[in-house]
């Protein structure tokens, strides 16, 4: 994208500066909390309908891009910055001698190749020099890693893209397959891994009825057996999956979602069905490389931002929604009419949004309420010196708080990190997302939220270094730390009442059937959010997008529109395996057990 987001906006910040006590990181650094951000306008579309969408992230702006793409007046409404947990964001104060503020984020960017509406978007977003927009700045990382913490040692993997051949996806070739990769990735006994990969092929095969009445029904720590198996085994494919990946805990994740996400995974390592390499990132800054690009070409079609305004009820009356209640910038209240409204805000903040009459309206809603949220929040480490740990994603499996990070500027190739960012001095950003925020730390012995920022940042640094300097190398040295930024969304840290404004939706056993669909029973109100029912079932942007091409579809259904539907691409199903997830079914109805389930 441009880059133009200080110019034209100031995010929700917080200062990276201020002397760490103790020695225990140099020139350790504190974040306090700024805000705002304004925006304006109101329009008009030849087909004379009006949208209000609230919520300007992934959901939100997708629905606002397709919309706006069927001759709607759209205006969409956000409290904060566009882009919503996937913006980046300057760090205030870091800007020296003309250079951009070092970036920072909500946790970094992962756009898999199992993904495909995203990618579809994203290729419909000009970019300067980009045959494909804005898509044609991802880029594949060669190799990943799981890093092992108190002397055991790393186990590194090639990503195996794009020379990759499909092979026949014979349940024997898938077996070979899936235990070619489990010993490449990890080392436990061949019986443990014959036997997950037995597990494997149970939800492979698994038809769409037994995987919608049983699995979901079904902790993911239960269908592999991890009870029964070593620590390895629990620690890598019980917890290690579930926490790093799902965000949820093994003993309380479903089966369904696990096993879904994982299932496309392997079809993408095994070359089918994929928009691309496993595993991808953005080659510049999120708001630089995706968001505000996307922000100029959304007005360009008209469409109208108000920024800084925050939506409080969602108005109902005769049948309809009548408006919504809104707080301007200044903090007064307003309403807003439309036609049609989106409601593309996250779950957590979007039913506090629906009163009592919107909800019987349609009781759906009041399901939204036992959809469950959790932390998983970001912290970037500025590093003076390039660390040697990996080309790609790592993976922390030993470390209490289930930490995983990516080093950022050698897969930044467009720009000269030192030159352009901070000071001069910073030339790397090592990107680490917390995933667990409940169980206690290594240095403190208590648990993230009961932390200080500062002492987050203290312990994140010390588990990181407990997996990555264990063997006898240095690969993370105290001497090359310039400074830290903590995710501005969680405040309170260290007191009775911590607080987090972007949490995650996680995906205990029977969250599949709280999932709403995006119409509703409201003639002219939808729902867009990586919480609405869609075929990827977890909290991704693709999640978030593909909602809102269902939100479009359902509203221009309603409105009787000739325009075009929106495309939403369900995920890759092999047909050698569709044929057996048939046969499944058959099995399934008669109280009969998969083919490969071996108890």
């Amino acid at each position: 994208m441009v880059s133009t987001g200080s110019s034209r906006r100031t995010f929700i910040a917080g200062t990276a500066a201020a002397a760490a006590a103790g020695g225990a990181l140099p020139a350790g650094l504190a974040a306090a909390p700024a805000a705002a951000a304004t925006g304006a306008g109101t329009g008009s579309a030849p087909n004379g309908r009006r949208v209000a969408v609230l919520g300007g992230g992934v959901a939100g702006l997708t629905a606002a891009h397709e919309l706006a793409e069927r001759g709607y007046a759209v205006t969409v409404y956000e409290r904060r910055a566009l882009g919503g947990k996937a913006r980046s964001m300057d760090v205030p104060g870091s800007a020296r001698g003309g250079r951009r503020p070092l970036p920072a984020e909500h946790g970094f960017r992962f756009i898999p190749g199992i993904y495909h509406n995203l990618p579809d978007t994203m290729r419909r977003i000009p970019f300067p020099g980009n045959a494909n927009g804005v898509w044609d700045n991802l880029v594949a990382p060669r190799e990943m890693m799981f890093a092992r913490a108190a002397g055991r040692e790393d186990l590194r993997a090639p990503i195996p893209w794009p020379e990759h051949s499909p092979a026949e996806l014979t349940p024997e070739e898938l077996r070979r397959a899936l235990t070619g990769i489990l010993q490449s990735l990890v080392r436990l006994p061949l019986h443990e891994t014959a036997y997950f990969v037995n597990r494997v092929l149970v939800f492979l095969t698994s038809c769409d009825e037994r995987r919608d009445q049983v699995w979901e029904h079904t902790p993911w720590w239960d269908f592999v057996r991890a009870a029964q198996m070593s620590g390895e085994y629990q620690r890598i494919l019980a917890v290690g999956i579930t926490r790093n990946i799902v965000a949820t805990k093994a003993e309380e994740a479903s089966t369904r979602t696990v096993g879904t996400l994982g299932e496309a995974f392997v079809f993408n390592l095994l070359g089918r069905g994929a928009d691309g390499p496993p595993d991808r990132i953005l080659n510049l800054p999120t708001n630089e490389a995706w968001i505000d690009p996307w922000e100029a070409h959304l007005r360009t079609l008209g469409v109208q931002f108000k920024i800084g305004w925050t939506v409080r009820e969602v108005q109902y009356g005769n049948g309809r929604v009548s408006g919504v209640a809104v707080l301007d910038p200044a903090g007064a209240r307003q309403t807003v009419t439309a036609d049609h409204y989106v409601s593309a805000l996250p779950v957590e903040h979007a039913r506090r949004t629906w009163g009592a009459a919107l909800r019987a309206a349609d009781p759906m809603l009041g399901r939204c309420d036992k959809l469950e949220t959790d932390w998983m929040t970001g912290i970037q480490f500025y590093l003076t010196e390039r660390a040697p740990l990996v080309h790609g994603h790592l993976n922390c499996i030993d470390s209490a708080w289930s930490l995983t990070a990516i080093q950022q500027a050698e897969h930044w190739p467009a720009r000269d990190f030192p030159a352009d960012y901070g000071d001069g001095t910073a030339v790397d950003c090592l990107s680490v997302d917390i995933s667990e925020w409940d169980k206690p730390g290594i240095l403190y012995g208590k648990t993230a939220k009961q932390c200080t920022r500062e002492e987050v940042a203290r312990e994140v640094w010390a588990q990181l270094k407990a997996s990555l300097n264990d063997t006898g190398k240095t690969l993370l040295s105290d001497s090359a730390l310039h400074s830290w930024f903590l995710d501005p969304g969680v405040d309170g840290l260290g007191t009775p009442n911590p607080t987090n404004e972007d949490e995650l939706l996680i995906h205990p056993t029977g969250t599949f059937h709280n999932r709403p669909s995006a119409g509703t029973r409201i003639p002219n109100f939808f729902l867009s959010g990586d919480y609405v029912a869609v075929d990827i079932d977890l909290a991704t942007m693709e999640g978030a997008n593909a909602s809102a091409r269902a939100a479009v579809n359902s509203l221009l259904d309603r409105d009787g529109s000739q325009a075009s539907r929106c495309t939403v691409q369900p995920l890759y199903r092999a047909p050698e395996v569709e044929s057996a997830k048939r046969h499944d079914l058959w099995r399934y109805r008669l109280g009969l057990r998969n083919a490969f389930d071996l108890g």
